[in-house]
């Protein structure tokens, strides 16, 4: 077949989860379920800690801003996925292929590094309880935010240059639900050796410091609680952990699942139904995390709600 340069190239067919047409509308169904939980969850969330004097704490300026990155890391996946299984199709325009590769590395990016910030906020709050509102000051909170939005804004701009360069054949397939880099790579039929590197040392740092840190805070919290001599105090100072502990576990423990099952999986439909667990299952199920483990969230949840049907 033929090579065809990518700058007329128009469009991509996504394979999808199945190919079983018995099976689109309970897929259908549950994902824009699982979407809309994810979205209007989250909502909620921005919505109650913007709404509650009590909550616009340093801890909670960065589970909004989690919050509202989950809205996008699901929004920039699943719409697509809807409309392509309600119109029986699998065909994706490249200029939205590139799109979600773009918008796809910068929020799952903005997700690792906002967990390690977290982390780094708990460890502040617990070992140096005294400096904490010295430390953790608004305006060291709006940089370090603003940081992660600058390092993933040119990381994903880099690597969707360089997949920009790459050639495909007319008819290009990908086994997944959507444009995955890795995928992409894959089935390029240019050289795309400086992609591949550029990719996995780059994804390599972007999550062996982040993890580094996360380890680093919890350990020097772990130390500071074992120095606690009140129980109630120690339950107390891991119990604001609690959630965030959660979610790491949850956030990681997913995508490892999804490394070693493309590592290890011959069926490319194993590694896709492991990914829906790190793209859409995850961010819902933070949701919960959040409102469900969070006495403050709750308060603020109930007294939000209490408002708006006192309003109606």
């Amino acid at each position: 077949m033929e090579v065809e340069n990518h700058t007329i190239l128009s469009q991509i067919f996504l394979l999808g989860i199945s190919e079983d047409p018995e099976l689109q509308s309970v897929l259908f169904g549950l994902f824009l379920s699982m979407y809309l939980v994810t979205v209007l969850g989250n909502l909620l969330i921005i919505l109650a800690i913007s709404s509650d004097s009590h909550l616009h704490t340093p801890m909670y300026f960065f589970l909004s801003n989690l919050s509202w990155i989950h809205i996008c890391f699901t929004s920039t996946i699943i719409p697509k996925m809807l409309v392509n299984i309600h119109a029986h199709s699998k065909k994706i325009s490249y200029l939205e292929c590139l799109t979600q590769v773009y918008f796809f590395m910068i929020f799952v990016g903005l997700d690792n590094m906002l967990l390690t910030i977290m982390a780094y906020d708990r460890f502040v709050a617990i070992c140096c309880p005294m400096k904490y509102t010295v430390i953790m000051n608004s305006q060291l909170c709006v940089l370090l935010v603003l940081m992660s939005w600058i390092i993933m804004f040119w990381f994903s701009l880099i690597l969707t240059l360089l997949v920009k360069q790459l050639n495909f054949t007319t008819g290009t397939e990908i086994p997944h639900f959507f444009c995955e880099v890795a995928q992409l790579l894959k089935v390029a039929r240019s050289d795309a050796l400086i992609g591949i590197i550029f990719l996995y040392v780059s994804t390599a740092l972007l999550v062996v410091f982040p993890v580094a840190g996360i380890l680093y805070s919890y350990s020097q919290i772990v130390s500071s609680l074992m120095k606690m001599s009140s129980s109630v105090s120690k339950y107390n100072a891991f119990f604001t952990c609690g959630s965030h502990l959660c979610v790491v576990s949850l956030f990681y423990g997913t995508g490892l699942g999804v490394y070693l099952s493309s590592a290890v999986a011959h069926s490319p439909q194993r590694s896709t139904i492991a990914s829906v667990m790190y793209t859409v299952v995850t961010p819902m199920l933070n949701t919960f995390i959040y409102s469900l483990r969070n006495k403050d969230v709750k308060g603020a949840l109930g007294r939000l709600l209490s408002r708006t049907i006192s309003c109606l």
